[in-house]
């Protein structure tokens, strides 16, 4: 399958990550394992498999699965250059010399048609204008036989507990924000959708989910988010479109914070992921 050409008159597709790599957002991004963000894909890899991770990041994630198809080349991609030193320094603590990193876009990747076994993205298509033509591109660089597997939040979908005053209104913003600057913060829902738009002949549809309600795990989510709301590239971009004054930021974060003080506090994310036969 060829890669996908502009046409006459057709605008060019903006890829957008909108959280940016604040800290806030990378200490969530070095969280995620094999294990608690691509247990639905493990069953389906071999050692000695080829794996492109799309929009990789610090590559905390890409390392875990290089580990289960070694000694499978591993190439993993992001847009962001300087996220992929921390990947290739996380990499080489693990002793995995068989996995590299580079720069590339989603929608145009820099790969020859049929050239891995595994095509695998987490959190990626909700950030794209045009994640139909992502997964395009994934199938195509995808063998025979291969798997594409996505994960991706269901914001709209997020529950927690108690309703603590704010974080309604938090989410309410964050989804205008996202949906503001192309993104689609409700992809899990949609992934089955787009998978069959991009021509996909098999697809298993699946769900999971990250629950934080351990006093740990509240202080760690809660925290993060009440300074990635305030600090991260998503608080210039709520700024920058007149969707968010930095009083209404601050009041999200106190929220954040006194939602993960409260010993009763739960929270869901719930995930939609694929695995998609090209």
């Amino acid at each position: 399958m060829a890669r996908h050409q502009l046409t006459s008159g057709e605008e060019p597709r903006e890829t957008r990550y909108l959280h940016g790599h604040h800290d806030s957002v990378l200490r969530s991004h070095r969280w995620r394992t094999a294990e608690n963000s691509a247990a639905y894909l493990l069953p389906r890899l071999r050692p000695g498999s080829e794996l492109l991770d799309v929009g990789c990041g610090p590559g905390t994630l890409t390392a875990d699965l290089a580990e289960r198809v070694a000694p499978g080349r591993v190439v993993g991609v992001d847009r962001a250059e300087e996220v992929l030193a921390e990947a290739r320094t996380q990499a080489a603590a693990r002793g995995l010399d068989g996995v590299r990193f580079r720069t590339a876009d989603a929608l145009a990747l820099d790969f020859a048609d049929d050239s891995f076994d595994v095509v695998h993205a987490h959190q990626v298509l909700q950030h794209l204008a045009d994640p139909v033509g992502a997964l395009r591109e994934m199938r195509r660089v995808c063998r025979p036989g291969g798997v594409v597997a996505v994960r991706d939040a269901d914001y709209g979908a997020m529950s927690w507990f108690p309703e603590v005053p704010g974080l309604a209104a938090w989410r309410e913003r964050y989804r205008r924000v996202a949906s503001a600057s192309g993104g689609e913060p409700d992809a899990g829902r949609r992934l089955l959708s787009w998978a069959r738009a991009a021509g996909f002949a098999e697809v298993t549809p699946s769900a999971s989910t990250w629950c934080f309600a351990t006093e740990g795990d509240r202080s760690w989510w809660s925290g993060l988010w009440a300074e990635r709301t305030v600090a991260s590239a998503f608080a210039e971009r709520a700024r920058a479109l007149g969707l968010a004054t930095a009083r209404e930021l601050d009041e999200s974060a106190a929220a954040w914070r006194a939602w993960g003080a409260d010993p009763d506090g739960w929270f869901l994310v719930p995930h939609g992921e694929l695995l998609c036969r090209p």
